[in-house]
């Protein structure tokens, strides 16, 4: 973008580089869905198996299992294998401060 005088001022003031943003709007698209979104609620209170997820949710099986491989390729949560089981849970810190942050701004009061 540029400035009256000519100047470049999305770089003059720091912004990131435009794929950037491409990254940012694409991770907010995998956000964007509700069954994703409860799904990552659910990890948010603890680490469960496919089944727990599905049962908490009142969801399939199969249907949880779609939405996780969604939210695994996006980075959201990890999966880590128990015994015959998976356990996922939120990807790391960022997930979950997204989350926070995220809820806390629909549930804010104007």
């Amino acid at each position: 973008m540029k400035e009256c005088d000519g100047k470049d001022i999305s770089r003059a003031e720091g912004l990131p580089e435009d794929d950037a943003f491409v990254a940012l709007a694409e991770l907010f698209k995998v956000f964007g869905d509700p069954t994703r979104a409860r799904i990552l609620g659910c990890l948010q209170v603890r680490s469960r198996c496919v089944g727990e997820i599905a049962s908490a949710l009142g969801m399939s099986i199969s249907a949880v299992s779609h939405q996780l491989r969604v939210l695994r390729a996006a980075k959201l949560v990890r999966g880590v294998k128990e015994g015959k089981e998976v356990k996922y849970s939120l990807d790391d810190d960022h997930v979950t401060k997204i989350m926070e942050c995220g809820l806390s701004h629909v549930k804010e009061e104007r």
